[in-house]
């Protein structure tokens, strides 16, 4: 009788479903290449070429080491923008309804807008508050992708994967349209397609770096690619291996077309290096479908390589990873105060690190401002070695603590 009064659990007692574990190896492809574009940062500020206006791609004027210096940071923007719509799926997994989910891209998309055209541009790259000059970035680009992604999340998955794809393969059949053909709302085109300087009203100028179109796309494609990640690790690291595979062997067989996929055609150049090099010098601003199979791809097949237990060596580009707005936030203006440090002591003054980037200048810099890339590469070093700690820190109140505004940063 005792043993008849023991409650048995059925399918109605059944404990809920717990929440699927963080996967580590997405956090930690995010760190990698959350480092790689603190390398192209610290180049921005301290190189003698960027400082007197020379392309790091022109095979006129660049060196092998130069030219890819900056082409590996190629794979910071998109690798960002895709693995935020990854990130925005998989929250979905994690006990917030949609209703929810869309809030919070909503409301977090347009925070990252603002926070682009206030502390990132004034504190980040102008150390300079000119409210004349705005400069829409790559935060700029995730924000309104993120916008559009509130809305899409509500329409059927295999919609949103399509919607991503199509706006990312076809979006250079519009590379013809030119801005002035829109009349009055050439300023709509600049801001979707073409980017370029945007003059609202006169004297205040928005000079659009990343528009958004395909960003909105790789968004969207980053979140259809989440239903992968579901699947268990020895059935989705083929699958994001061989993904990887396809795209990087795509990127070669549309680049060598030359036919489509990229505004710029490559060309043969005499030295075989230079040739390389105007092949893989594919379109960024606005990116082109070259550059995003450029990028991708290997990137996916990095992801699958990484798709196991972290290595202690690489554990440091977890915490990175997994505070990669905050991450953001602090490593320019970090490495804009150490080229000011630096520059400081070898000039009485420094004008081009006070100065809104893409805005006029009213001053001389001088001929042998900036330094070689040594100088860079320490810089560098120097600032990742200082965000470390910074970024442990918050990634432990981010780790025992739930508080709402945590989320935002």
């Amino acid at each position: 009788m005792a043993a008849s009064t023991v409650p048995t659990p059925g399918p109605t007692a059944s404990a809920p479903t717990p929440s699927p574990p963080r996967l580590e190896f997405v956090d930690l492809l995010r760190g990698l290449v959350m480092v790689l574009m603190a390398l192209d940062h610290t180049r921005d500020f301290f190189h003698f070429g960027n400082v007197h206006g020379q392309d790091p791609l022109d095979p006129k004027t660049t060196t092998v080491v130069l030219f890819f210096t900056r082409w590996i940071t190629h794979y910071c923007a998109p690798v960002f923008v895709f693995l935020a719509g990854t990130g925005a799926f998989l929250s979905g997994t994690r006990g917030k309804s949609k209703r929810e989910l869309s809030w919070f891209l909503l409301t977090r998309g347009l925070w990252l807008v603002v926070l682009e055209l206030t502390f990132v541009h004034w504190a980040g790259w102008a150390f300079a508050i000119d409210p004349h000059v705005s400069f829409a970035g790559v935060i700029w680009a995730i924000g309104w992708s993120m916008v559009v992604l509130a809305g899409l999340i509500h329409l059927p998955y295999p919609f949103i994967l399509g919607f991503g794809l199509v706006m990312v393969v076809g979006h250079n059949a519009f590379d013809g349209i030119k801005p002035e053909s829109w009349g009055g709302l050439e300023w709509l085109w600049r801001i979707l397609h073409t980017g370029g300087p945007v003059e609202f009203f006169p004297g205040y100028l928005l000079r659009v770096g990343y528009p958004l179109i395909p960003w909105v796309g790789v968004m969207a494609t980053g979140y259809g690619f989440g239903r992968i990640l579901l699947r268990p690790r020895e059935e989705r690291r083929p699958w994001i291996l061989r993904l990887g595979i396809a795209l990087t062997l795509a990127f070669i067989a549309v680049r060598f077309s030359n036919v489509y996929g990229d505004p710029e055609k490559w060309s043969a150049a005499a030295r075989p290096v230079h040739t390389l090099f105007s092949f893989l010098d594919c379109c960024k601003y606005p990116p082109s479908l070259c550059y995003l199979l450029m990028t991708l791809g290997p990137a996916l097949v990095v992801l699958a390589l990484l798709d196991r237990e972290t290595p202690r060596l690489l554990r440091p580009f977890l915490v990175f990873g997994r505070v990669p707005l905050f991450y953001y936030l602090l490593h320019l203006p970090l490495i804009h105060g150490l080229a000011v440090l630096v520059e400081g002591q070898r000039f009485a003054s420094t004008p081009w690190l006070f100065h809104a980037p893409f805005g006029p200048r009213s001053f001389e810099v001088p001929a042998n401002a900036g330094l070689g890339l040594p100088a860079v590469y320490l810089a560098w070093l120097t600032a990742i070695l200082i965000l470390y700690p910074i970024c442990t820190w918050f990634a432990g109140v981010k780790r025992r603590r739930r508080d709402a505004w945590l989320s935002y940063l």
